[in-house]
């Protein structure tokens, strides 16, 4: 069985845009299209909103130092999404931030939408979102933190003062999908109630649920959560030290 891989990178890790987008042939559009189409009329029918054809970083190479890569469609990544054998044509490895957000009360987790795109329902570290075009320079360097701080805005509400500078952990990638998500650490003097409070008033509704899961409620919280629990999180905590005794991730290394 496929498993989830873990690349290692360093906190300093530098990404950059090294190519172009290369062209689809028509048969191949035709059918991304009609992918593209056929999930963002269920997202929108479900409640979680309007999908938007924006660029998204893809994944070329990848080392603990240097990650390269190339500028794509948001469609392209959703056709292969729903259909992971498009890789084999499209080979798209997506390029995400995922947060950990640690604040005075705990650990920050948040469950997804049951009509959302990628892992519905399920529960993750947030923010969370793709690395996409904003997050690019002049000369085709990409901001990891830049783009976490933005996520953590749009989707929690609190803005970038609030907490220290996110620092890169690891890449997880999906060995279905191959959807890449880089785990950030960050860290706040936030109480949880000020964390709810801006969520609750500034958050995009991206998360159905938030919890403030305190570090020694977080073994409960696992078994609750099962695998309804996204594979990388249990990574991300791993790597931090706050599983509690006893708990290591899954085994997600390919």
């Amino acid at each position: 069985m496929n498993r989830f891989i873990v690349h290692n990178v360093a906190p300093n890790v530098t990404v950059r845009v090294t190519r172009a987008m290369p062209d689809l042939p028509p048969t191949l559009d035709s059918v991304v299209e009609t992918l593209w189409r056929t999930a963002a009329a269920r997202v929108e029918a479900g409640g979680a909103g309007r999908l938007f054809n924006g660029q998204i970083f893809s994944i070329d190479t990848i080392a603990p130092h240097e990650i390269t890569g190339h500028l794509t469609e948001y469609r392209r990544l959703v056709a292969q999404m729903e259909n992971h054998d498009l890789y084999a044509d499209l080979g798209i490895r997506s390029l995400s931030v995922c947060g950990v957000l640690h604040c005075a009360a705990g650990i920050a987790i948040g469950r997804r939408p049951a009509a959302a795109i990628y892992q519905p329902g399920m529960w993750q570290c947030p923010p969370a979102g793709s690395v996409d075009s904003h997050a690019v320079a002049a000369d085709g360097t990409v901001d990891l933190a830049e783009q976490m701080l933005r996520e953590l805005d749009e989707e929690l509400g609190l803005e970038p003062h609030q907490v220290a500078r996110p620092i890169p952990l690891c890449v997880v990638e999906h060995p279905g999908s191959h959807v890449s998500d880089c785990g950030m650490a960050m860290t706040t003097v936030l109480s949880a109630d000020a964390v709810h409070t801006a969520h609750r008033s500034r958050g995009n509704g991206e998360y159905a649920e938030l919890r403030i899961v305190p570090p020694g409620d977080l073994a409960d919280f696992i078994a609750q959560a099962g695998d309804l629990l996204v594979p990388p999180a249990r990574e991300y905590l791993f790597r931090l030290g706050l599983l509690p005794a006893g708990i290591t991730p899954k085994p997600i290394r390919g």
